[in-house]
């Protein structure tokens, strides 16, 4: 294990392990630990603990001694070895999220013949890095994610990077409750709207009846009491802490620069329910890689992305002063922050914080006059027949109807993040892989996958059923297929897919991004397109923990090579 002092460029980290012979070396680049990618085996331990965020302490569990687990920086075609001890009462595991890894490696209990890591055991995770860019591991087992069980994973490219940087940061987003999740879960089955605390009031009415009308006001109302929802319900737990790297706003974790240098920022969600608004204010950031996939370079000033999603973006920060990582939660219930700046100690401004939005019957796929409330138990709508889709309107932040939510007190529909007027929010329109698609044949067949759940008792599902109640998704190895996702429910769901990338379409031809994650907006769909080459038994889920916890989960079947469908 190599670590490079603290406050070396990237440049000069490079140099130094080139001195010390590179093999066998991983440099750790300014403010992250790091660990050997090949021989002797890396041991992490996983443990109970207790974590302080601004001054306030509660349990957790850590892997490797600290919360966020250790940033494993390792290279593409490097064997790697990682022996984890589990030190809990309990069973346990761990995911390596957006690997291409063997079946049995990846590390999700009941898939593949993985078994749980007992207490007291050791699990020996051996495999071959078959891919370069940012993911991140954390636990399959229980809510144990919830609890501090993740960690960042930096795989340098075998060849040249074509991402230019003198500074390399992790920036890792995660919630963090002192509730244990087993109580959030179980509130949330008593009452699904246990956390809602912003519910719509008399004034609001008021307000709206004075903008909108009182008829139109009124069917509003009545629409949204009729299905049994709340159209301030964006995200289902409220009260958590909003970390960077295990740090609170006020702890203020700071990435150092020097003026003109090129930084960074490989930002990873790994909270277990947040969707976050990320700006850096007065500093554009250059997107450059998605879910680990390079992509090529876009201009932004803000992107939203869900639960498991990456983005590697570069800045670009000049003179002596700092600059102020800002992520809101689309509910606005909190923020993280950390800080840019060219010396411990300093801080920038706290951005004025962006207003709430108000899900409309746009967000349900729905026209007041075509509403068929008859047909709608729970969250379970159907095929929404009717629905446009054929832009992803939801991910277009900085193009909604009705204009930005910056200056006024409502923000108006899910998309709504409040983008200023002349700022960019990234769309996944604005994604291009930086490689050319290989597998250019059409789809042989479309599989449609609705996101479906019933609020009211706090299932999740997908095609109606929770997990291993339906039967199994199934594929032949080699077949280029579409996955269709249909959201018929009020809430966002970041769909993951073990073991495979899928291809997003998005308006591209032969280069398509990659995705291991694609956050799919509430009332509407988005298709991707798979080559099934991984043959096994594969996850597939809502990357929302407490949806995937009761039920919004399937088995993903890719049959070996001599069997057929």
């Amino acid at each position: 294990m190599h670590i490079a002092p603290r406050g070396l460029s990237r440049r000069d980290a490079l140099k130094l392990a080139g001195a010390a012979g590179l093999a066998g070396i991983v440099t750790a680049y300014p403010g992250r630990r790091a660990f050997a990618a090949s021989a002797p085996p890396l041991d992490l331990a996983v443990e109970r603990t207790r974590i302080t965020i601004d001054g306030e302490t509660s349990d957790a569990i850590a892997i490797g001694g600290s919360i966020p687990a250790p940033t494993l920086r390792w290279r593409e075609g490097d064997e790697v070895v990682v022996r984890v001890t589990n030190r809990l009462d309990e069973p346990t595991s761990i995911h390596w999220h957006g690997l291409l890894i063997q079946g049995v490696m990846d590390g999700a209990p009941g898939f593949n013949g993985f078994q749980p890591i007992m207490p007291g055991q050791t699990y020996t995770y051996r495999f071959k890095l078959r891919q370069a860019g940012t993911y991140w591991y954390h636990s399959h087992s229980a809510a144990q994610e919830q609890e501090g069980m993740y960690g960042a994973i930096v795989i340098e490219p075998a060849d040249r990077d074509p991402v230019r940087a003198d500074r390399d940061y992790v920036v890792l987003l995660s919630d963090h409750t002192p509730e244990a999740p087993e109580a959030v879960l179980r509130k949330l089955k008593v009452s699904e709207g246990y956390y809602n605390d912003n519910k719509r009031t008399l004034m609001d009415f008021f307000r709206d009846a004075g903008r909108d009308g009182l008829g139109a006001t009124l069917r509003d109302r009545l629409d949204w009491g009729e299905m049994r929802m709340d159209a301030t319900d964006l995200a289902d737990v409220t009260g958590y802490r909003f970390l960077v790297n295990g740090k609170g706003p006020g702890d203020n974790w700071t990435a150092l620069f020097k003026p003109g240098e090129r930084v960074r920022l490989r930002i990873v969600n790994g909270s277990a329910m947040t969707i976050f608004d990320v700006r850096i204010p007065g500093l554009p950031m250059t997107v450059v890689a998605a879910d680990g996939q390079n992509v090529v370079p876009v201009k932004v000033d803000e992107f939203r992305f869900g639960v498991g999603e990456t983005y590697d973006v570069i800045v670009m920060p000049t003179g002596d002063k700092p600059f102020t990582f800002f992520a809101e939660p689309i509910d606005r219930t909190g923020f993280a922050r950390a800080t840019i700046a060219t010396r411990q100690g300093m801080e920038g401004v706290i951005p004025e914080r962006r207003p709430r939005a108000v899900l409309t019957m746009a967000d349900m796929g729905m026209a007041h006059g075509g509403m068929d409330h008859g047909s709608m138990p729970g969250m379970n709508h159907g095929s929404m027949a009717g629905m446009d889709h054929g832009k992803m309107p939801g991910m277009n932040h900085g193009s909604m109807t009705g204009g930005s939510a910056a200056g006024r007190e409502q923000a108006v529909g899910w998309a709504d993040a409040g983008t200023p007027p002349g700022a960019r929010a990234l769309s996944y329109a604005d994604l291009k892989s930086f490689s050319k698609t290989r597998d250019l044949r059409a789809p042989a067949h479309e599989i449609e996958v609705r996101l479906t759940g019933m609020m009211s008792r706090y299932i999740w599902t997908l095609n109606g059923e929770k997990f291993d109640e339906g039967a199994p998704i199934r594929v032949a190895y080699g077949d280029r297929v579409r996955i269709r996702f249909v959201n018929t429910t009020m809430m966002a769901h970041p769909m993951h897919l073990h073991g495979m990338f899928v291809e997003l379409e998005n308006g591209q031809t032969d280069r398509m991004p990659k995705k291991h994650v694609v956050l799919v907006p509430p009332g509407q769909t988005a298709s991707v397109q798979l080559t099934a080459d991984e043959p096994g038994e594969w996850p597939f889920h809502c990357h929302l923990l407490y949806h995937m916890a009761s039920g919004m989960m399937t088995r993903f079947i890719v049959e070996p090579k001599t069997a057929s469908l």
